[in-house]
């Protein structure tokens, strides 16, 4: 086997599972190895060579499993599993899941299949690379089909019933978790506590739910070139109110090299707008997308001290998580600026 495997893996038993998944008569590992990004989760590149089945020939896989500690809000590898096929058949661009597994024997820890594509992810070179430039505007256009395409995935769904009910997970509910989790938080962080007040006063209307990504965003989505090749990371999906996505796309703590470009550090907000009105038929609310870009705020700083505790006294030894503590700061920066002179 090449590669590298996982200290928990057992060969021998993800054979017979890829084997009796996919009804090949026998299955030879080709290459395991760790792939870069995924803060949340672990994914591993999985080369395998099938004989007979559904997927006979030599196939190029990512096997996707959780890391030693997760963030409470995400979904399970079983449960972002069917996320991600609900979203393949309504014509997301996402990679094809193939298989589900909740044996610990097999891996030592539930895991995913799905088909592996090519493409960058990283966000720095995306929002960085001059020679993208030309192409971002039809990017962020596309990326906003895809989002209208993502909402288009309503309540009820049975096969996606393990999401919590909207009337849970709304922005009320949210804020007063956010709310909780600082109240425990040995710091204080006077900022946050802002952001949260008015977040508590300036919320709106509930929306009709739809599917949110959740972390749609640029760094999680993949390019080949200049084509849209998939989008990613599912970990956080539930349902919730429309504007919720584009208000974290539009954020500026996801905007990386280029914080004038609104939208995701690519383009400004017409072409993604433009996308996303084309492709569902309804207007964008910029109340409602301002409201969301300082949720977004607070939330992503609520995020970084998690991940940062999971450094601290999660046992997770990861200088990427060591330092995403510091981005609490920023968000609290961007709040202010947020705030400053805002109206009501």
């Amino acid at each position: 086997m090449a590669g590298t495997a996982s200290p928990r893996s057992d060969p021998a038993r993800l054979t017979r599972f890829l084997a009796a998944s996919s009804g090949a008569d026998t299955v030879e590992i080709t290459g395991l190895q760790p792939l870069r990004g995924g803060s949340v989760q672990e994914n591993w590149g999985l080369g395998a060579r099938f004989a007979g089945g559904a997927l006979d020939g030599d196939q190029q896989l990512v096997l996707r499993t959780d890391t030693a500690t997760r963030l409470a809000d995400s979904l399970t590898r079983v449960q972002e599993f069917a996320v991600l096929r609900a979203a393949f058949a309504a014509g997301v661009t996402v990679p094809e899941p193939l298989f589900a597994c909740e044996d610990t024997g097999v891996w030592g820890r539930p895991f995913f299949v799905m088909r592996r594509i090519e493409g960058i992810a990283a966000a720095d070179q995306i929002t960085g690379d001059a020679a993208l430039d030309p192409a971002l505007p039809a990017i962020a256009e596309q990326l906003g089909r895809e989002l209208s395409r993502i909402h288009r995935i309503r309540p009820p769904r049975s096969d996606l019933a393990f999401l919590a009910p909207y009337a849970e997970v709304k922005a009320a509910r949210q804020i007063a978790g956010f709310r909780a989790y600082l109240d425990r938080h040995s710091t204080p962080r006077p900022v946050l506590e802002w952001g949260i007040r008015w977040l508590d006063t300036h919320t709106h209307s509930p929306a009709e739910p739809v599917l949110c990504h959740h972390d749609f965003r640029t760094g999680n989505y993949l390019l080949d070139g200049t084509a849209l090749a998939a989008i990613l990371d599912w970990e956080f999906a539930g349902w919730g109110d429309p504007h919720e996505d584009i208000g974290w796309f539009c954020c500026k703590g996801w905007r990386f090299a280029r914080l004038d470009r609104e939208a995701g550090g690519i383009a400004d907000r017409a072409p993604f707008y433009r996308g996303y009105e084309s492709e569902s038929g309804c207007l964008i609310d910029p109340r409602r997308v301002r409201f969301w870009e300082v949720f977004a705020s607070v939330r992503w700083a609520i995020i970084a001290l998690q991940q940062h505790y999971r450094y601290m006294f999660g046992g997770e030894r990861s200088l990427d998580l060591a330092l995403t503590g510091r981005r609490a700061t920023e968000c609290e920066l961007e709040i202010l600026m947020q705030l400053d002179c805002a109206d009501g």
